[in-house]
Order: C-alpha cells, then sequence, then structure tokens
C-alpha cells in the first residue's frame, strides 16, 4: 500500500477525523489511527454524536450514573460529550504538544438551537470551554449572520474556535474579518495570541448536491459538463481569499504579536455521488496549511487508492472562477445555493441534536435505578 495518507501530510494538510464514540477511544482505535493513518484531530457533531450514543452499550454505566442523579436530559448530554472530547483530547495531547498547539484538537459544538443567537451562542462556548478543560480543545460555532460576533467575542475572550457550517465566499470572508476582531480584541486584553488558535469549516460535497441536482433539472449538454465542479471551484476561491486575508496589512500586524493563522478546514469531504471518485474531495483540495477532516469511509478510501499528486488548488483560480460563472449563465443563483445549504446545516444539526435529546431521556429511562 502506497503511504498516501504520509503524502498528504507533507503536503501541508492536516488529516482529522470527522468522527467520535466512546468505542473508538476505550477500543484504542482512535490511537491506532494517530498511530498508523496520519490523523492529527478529531471533528464532532451533534449528528455524530447522536449516532455513537444510540448504538451500543458504551454510555450505559455513565447514563446510569446521570440518571440516578436525576439530572436533565440537556446536562447528560453536556456530561457525556464532553467526557468523549476530554478523552480525545488527552489521546491527542502528545500531537497537540509537538506541533506547538496547531493540531492535536478536537472540537465540540455549541448547541445548534442557539444558532441566530449572538449572546447565547458566545455563554455556551464559555461554558464548553471551562466544561472540556482542556487546551486543545475547539469549540465550534456555526457562521449564521448572529454566529459571526460570537466568534469575534468568543475568540476575544481567548477561546480557540472552529467555525462551522461555511458554504459561501462572501461569508467565509465575513469569518475571517470576525477571526481578525476577536483577535485585536484579546491583544487589546493583554492576552498572549500565540495560543488562540481556529479553523474556518468550509463546506464542500453539499455544494455540488444542491447544484447537481439543479443542473440536473436543467438537463442540458452544457449543464451535464458542469456537474460536479461547483464544490472545488467554489473551496479553491476559498483558498484564494485566505491567502489574501492572510497576507494582509492587518493581519500582518497581529502575526507580528504571535497571531496563528485561521486555516481553512474542508469539511463534508465524503462524496455523496458514485459517479465520482469517492476522493475527490481530498486529492483535489491539497494546499499547504488546510484541514481535511474526512469519516473514516474517505479517510480508509484515501489511504488505499488515493492519488495524492501535489498542490491541486493554486494556479486553479482562474478556472475555477469560469466554472462558477458558466453554473451562473445557466440561471443558477449561487447566493441562493448557498444560503439554502446553511439554512439546510443548521436545520439538519438542530434535528440531530432533538433526536440526540429523545434518544437520551429514552437511555436515561431505561438504565434508571428502581428506587430504594
Amino acid at each position: 500500500m502506497t503511504d498516501a495518507l504520509k503524502r498528504l501530510s507533507d503536503e501541508g494538510v492536516a488529516i482529522w477525523l470527522d468522527d467520535l464514540s466512546r468505542k473508538r477511544i476505550t477500543s484504542g482505535n482512535l490511537s491506532e489511527l494517530i498511530d498508523q493513518q496520519h490523523v492529527v484531530g478529531v471533528t464532532t457533531n451533534p449528528s455524530i454524536f447522536q449516532k455513537a450514543i444510540s448504538q451500543g452499550d458504551g454510555y450505559d454505566q455513565q447514563l446510569a450514573d446521570l440518571g440516578a442523579r436525576k439530572v436533565t436530559v440537556e446536562e447528560a448530554i453536556r456530561m457525556i460529550t464532553t467526557a468523549d472530547v476530554r478523552d480525545a483530547a488527552d489521546i491527542l495531547r502528545p500531537v497537540f504538544d509537538a506541533t506547538d498547539g496547531q493540531d492535536g484538537r478536537v472540537s465540540i459544538e455549541v448547541d445548534p438551537r442557539l444558532a441566530h443567537s449572538t449572546k447565547a451562542t458566545v455563554a455556551e462556548a464559555k461554558q464548553l470551554a471551562w466544561l472540556v478543560d482542556r487546551p486543545n480543545a475547539l469549540i465550534k460555532i456555526p457562521a449564521t449572520k448572529a454566529g459571526l460576533p460570537a466568534i469575534a467575542e468568543t475568540i476575544g475572550h481567548g477561546i480557540s474556535v472552529n467555525v462551522t457550517l461555511i458554504f459561501s465566499l462572501e461569508r467565509y470572508r465575513a469569518v475571517m474579518d470576525a477571526y481578525l476582531t476577536g483577535l485585536e480584541k484579546a491583544k487589546a486584553a493583554g492576552l498572549d495570541l500565540s495560543k488562540i488558535h481556529s479553523v474556518a469549516s468550509f463546506f464542500v460535497s453539499r455544494v455540488d448536491t444542491e447544484i447537481d441536482k439543479r443542473l440536473d433539472g436543467i438537463g442540458s449538454d452544457e449543464a451535464k459538463a458542469l456537474k460536479g465542479k461547483a464544490a472545488l471551484a467554489n473551496a479553491r476561491l476559498a483558498y484564494q481569499a485566505y491567502e489574501e486575508v492572510f497576507s494582509s496589512d492587518r493581519w500582518e500586524a497581529l502575526e507580528k504579536s504571535g497571531a496563528n493563522k485561521q486555516r481553512p478546514l474542508w469539511a463534508s469531504t465524503g462524496v455523496k455521488d458514485p459517479a465520482y471518485k469517492d476522493t475527490m474531495y481530498v486529492t483535489d483540495l491539497v494546499a499547504p496549511g488546510t484541514v481535511n477532516t474526512m469519516p473514516e469511509a474517505t479517510l480508509e478510501a484515501t489511504a488505499d487508492h488515493g492519488e495524492i499528486t501535489g498542490d491541486t488548488i493554486r494556479g486553479t483560480y482562474a478556472q475555477a472562477k469560469a466554472d462558477l460563472d458558466a453554473i451562473a449563465k445557466l440561471g443558477i443563483s449561487y447566493d441562493d445555493v448557498v444560503q439554502l445549504l446553511e439554512d439546510e446545516g443548521v436545520e439538519k444539526f438542530e434535528a440531530s441534536w432533538n433526536d440526540l435529546l429523545k434518544s437520551t431521556e429514552a437511555e436515561l429511562k431505561r438504565l434508571a435505578p428502581s428506587e430504594g
């Protein structure tokens, strides 16, 4: 087997796993992926935890204890998820130390029901950072309009953030601006900027899913020829924006004070259309200073047959812009697509959170000790 994952790491792409469960922690599987598959970080979301808690018996003892204490379902979920994140953070601590805090990171998301409230999001971010209590935790905040000032404020408190659910180039620029604003606040407060880290999770596959559906609806040869091009074009132009912002005078002033760049993170990298190569959102998005968080199936596919051919982003900007322009000329509105995807993204995570509440409540009842 060729070591495609090592080559990917050597190109400056940090490989993170988009999954976590208690079983993955206790079985030694996470340690194994770090040792053998070049995994240097973990991302979670409400859907991942909902799946983990509803499968198997790995959480039974903790759920029984929480049930005995008659805690609320919300508190039970926070105790369970922060315990997993804390344990994963401890397993990844050597990576965190070796990379001077850049990798070895584990992300945990604020309650998605707070996505449209700035104040509640900041309060939740502070609470999660306190509960997990690990320097290598990242608090995930969605890039909604209400999320932007919450990102700046949270960074201003010295809390490292993973900004999630970014679909549009305009919103991505606003996210980078929020990060720089947060660093400026942290600097004014006398905080050590070198300890603050952030990634910006730019979602990939869902863009193709939505735009391809619309191209199929048009049905012309021209439309069919553009299928599978939108997501890569969008992500590549995001990297161009990243290069611009992190070479600006504003950034350089912060960098002199020890600030770290906010790395672009490619999220939603599992390929949804079987017509496309299953590693496309990995091999075609290679550039230094990026993170790719992969579901395990994508990680395995890349390890097995991913072809890493060097940088596949820089030098593609003109073509990427031409692809998005050609899609727009067919009457597909970019702004409409990205807004729909953001709305759907928040709704999906809210639905997963509600499913998590229901399944955890059922488990608490099932495992509740008889009185006495």
